[in-house]
């Protein structure tokens, strides 16, 4: 029998491969939407980690959590363009006049799991590194932070259809099998 997220993982890859890797300006499009989602839920993601941590100040939380990944984002949205330019690359004097190059592809569908300590700065820049590359993802956020793990599922079921990103919320055998999942990286 399959699991949901197993079902979900086929679905993104599906999804993948029947819509190829996005273009650069789809791409800048689901960065910026996740950096506002981020700016625009500061203060519940605060109050989540918070509740999760017993308390954790807000301050702690925009410092360590909050900027860093606007920042990353900001960074992603900076060089994207050049990162995903070809490479050229030199040629053997036996296949000269040819040319070679390195054309930057996704790989598909990226499984991340995320530690408990920094749960949205752990969840998210590695989010969206993935997206940046043009891949799909599922996060399974720690069963320890369970309100900031539903915090994430909202904000991300907000922005992105399930077969683009989700979230797998559960224990610790959920997150064993969602490790052994086939995810392409």
């Amino acid at each position: 029998m399959e699991t949901p997220a197993s079902v979900l993982l086929e679905s993104q890859r599906a999804a993948f491969l029947r819509e190829g890797p996005p273009p650069l300006e789809l791409r800048r499009g689901h960065l910026n939407a996740l950096k506002k989602a981020i700016q625009g839920h500061g203060d519940a993601l605060a109050k989540a980690i918070s509740k999760d941590f017993g308390h954790r100040s807000r301050q702690e939380t925009a410092g360590l959590e909050l900027m860093p990944v606007i920042q990353g984002i900001g960074h992603l949205q900076q060089h994207l363009k050049r990162w995903m330019r070809p490479e050229r690359r030199e040629v053997a004097l036996a296949f000269r006049p040819g040319s070679n190059r390195v054309m930057y592809q996704p790989l598909g569908v990226v499984g991340i799991v995320v530690p408990w300590n920094y749960p949205v700065a752990l969840a998210l820049m590695p989010l969206a590194t993935a997206l940046a590359a043009g891949n799909r993802a599922m996060l399974k956020p720690s069963e320890l932070t369970p309100a900031t793990s539903a915090r994430i599922a909202t904000l991300l079921g907000e922005i992105f259809p399930a077969d683009h990103v989700a979230v797998i919320t559960g224990d610790a055998a959920v997150a064993a099998a969602f490790s052994r999942m086939p995810f392409d990286h």
